[in-house]
């Protein structure tokens, strides 16, 4: 017995070797290496742009008070100080104080409904009764300017626009991570699981729906056993999720010491309550678990499919089930300790997910020795069974060979 596993974890290592040579050592794979880096360029250049725009009309927004030159003074100034209230937040647009022609009522409706001052709101009449006309989307210009009336008139009853306090600001350093912190580190870390698994798991149906369709699977299954085969595959493909992997992570550990302050500052916010090194060791065996799991069905899936329709059609459902995991895992990144967080905790194909989210927003250690125990049978009952199926998917083979029946002899005269 131990002479044959020798034979077939030599075998399946060998099959481990050849792909992970076949995938790396190629331009194809420099391409799927950087892959990512591309994703985040394209996205980096379209919120770019899509931020220039939005930039753009925000700077040519306007709101105007139409008043006279009597109160503009009082106006201009209580707006000054409502706007450092706001402080780094949701500024109103700037103020543009004009002085009544003709009708004011007119005069406001141009504004709006014209083409070249892009104004949200204005406002009008006495500022005890004023009359504000807005857009479609200046609601909240609107309400900024009925608060501007009110202060403005405010201030007027107490003869003076000048402030009345000056405050002294002092600012401190959080040293302690927060609850929304740690959540924030929970979904973090059941979203890279679930992109990557996703990512790379998905690369092992495709090697084997090429293997089948250009016949190399039918020569490695005439070299060794096709449970081997499996193995192997599965090792070889790990290898690969494991480089990428660790490029990835080698780079994204150094991204915050080029981060702006601000920034870098806003992710020390975010840490998981088992602490960085114990969370890391953790996050690598769920991602293992997970990638083990999905890896091993997608290989299966890809076996049983004979062209690229059938693959595709394959894959739908597994994705559709992806997606219901890492819907159960958000919630419990969100809500620890939940009924919901229990049950994407239990449930073998979220389990990797919702243990990396625990383990941010739990600092209790002996909770994922048990899951990492859970989800090791489920990956040797997945791997078992997905050799059975495997070898049925690749050579039909599943009920053995049959054997022939003897032909009945003729009676002899």
């Amino acid at each position: 017995m131990t002479g044959n596993f020798r034979r077939a974890l030599r075998q399946a290592m060998t099959v481990a070797r050849r792909d992970f040579i076949a995938t790396v050592f190629t331009p194809t794979f420099l391409l799927f290496l950087l892959s990512p880096m591309f994703t985040i360029l394209f996205g980096a250049a379209g919120g770019f742009g899509a931020s220039s725009m939005a930039q753009g009309a925000a700077d040519r927004a306007r709101i105007v008070v139409i008043a006279a030159p009597d109160q503009a003074a009082a106006i201009v100034a209580t707006d000054r100080q409502l706007r450092q209230v706001f402080g780094h937040g949701d500024i109103p647009p700037p103020l543009d104080v004009v002085t009544p022609s003709g009708d004011p009522a007119a005069q406001a409706r141009a504004r709006v409904l014209g083409r070249d001052g892009d104004v949200d709101a204005a406002l009008y009449g006495p500022l005890e009764r004023p009359t504000i006309v807005y857009g479609g989307g200046g609601r909240n210009e609107a309400d900024y300017l009925a608060g501007l009336a009110e202060q403005t008139m405010r201030a007027q009853k107490l003869g003076s626009t000048a402030p009345l306090s000056t405050p002294a600001k002092i600012k401190i350093v959080r040293t302690v991570v927060t609850t929304s912190g740690h959540n924030a580190a929970a979904l973090f870390a059941v979203m890279a699981i679930f992109l990557l698994t996703l990512f790379l798991a998905g690369l092992t149906m495709g090697t084997m729906a090429e293997e089948r369709s250009n016949k190399v699977i039918e020569v490695l299954a005439a070299a060794v056993p096709l449970e081997s085969v499996f193995f192997g595959k599965l090792i070889g493909m790990f290898g690969v999720a494991l480089l990428f992997v660790g490029f990835w992570g080698t780079v994204a550990s150094q991204v915050t010491s080029i981060l702006p302050t601000g920034m870098a500052a806003a992710l020390a916010g975010v840490a998981p309550a088992v602490g960085k090194p114990v969370f890391a060791l953790l996050f690598l065996a769920y991602f293992v678990m997970s990638y083990l799991l999905i890896g091993a069905v997608y290989l299966i899936l890809g076996a049983q499919a004979s062209t690229q329709r059938e693959l595709q059609l394959m894959a739908l459902p597994m994705t559709v089930v992806q997606m219901a995991n890492v819907g159960m895992s958000t919630a419990a990144a969100g809500r620890p300790g939940s009924t919901i967080a229990w049950i994407a905790e239990i449930f073998p194909f979220s389990s990797p997910m919702a243990m990396a989210a625990h383990a941010a927003n739990s600092s209790a250690l002996w909770p994922h020795a048990v899951a990492i125990l859970w989800q090791l049978l489920w990956v040797s009952l997945v791997i078992s069974l997905g050799a059975r199926w495997f070898r049925r998917g690749v050579l039909k083979s599943g009920e053995g060979p049959r054997r022939k029946r003897k032909q009945p002899q003729p009676a002899s005269s």
